[in-house]
């Protein structure tokens, strides 16, 4: 069975512009593991369906490429972001568990 569950720590950041969207980086090593044996999973522009465990809150999103790392950005929603206590800057912790 393919290893899907990746436990993470990452700090979140905020994408330039106008939305204020808050991402957590998933690091080089994952990522690259994610791309090579998830590759037929491959979504619309290079995306990834996963669900999100950070503490009490659970969801499930989509992780993108941020092609300027090579790397996958998991996008942090306003209400997790508000239950979780969480504003940017923060060390965050979650597992991060890729659908198949």
């Amino acid at each position: 069975m393919k290893h899907c569950e990746y436990n993470i720590t990452s700090k979140v950041w905020i994408f330039p512009g106008v939305a204020s969207w808050h991402f957590a980086t998933i690091p080089l090593k994952e990522s690259e593991e994610i791309k090579s044996t998830f590759s037929g999973l491959k979504r619309g522009w290079g995306s990834f369906r996963v669900k999100v465990t950070l503490g009490s809150s659970s969801w499930e999103t989509s992780i993108f490429p941020d092609k300027r790392a090579g790397v996958f950005a998991l996008p942090l929603k306003k209400d997790v972001r508000k239950k979780e206590n969480i504003t940017y800057g923060d060390t965050i912790s979650f597992v991060l568990t890729i659908k198949t």
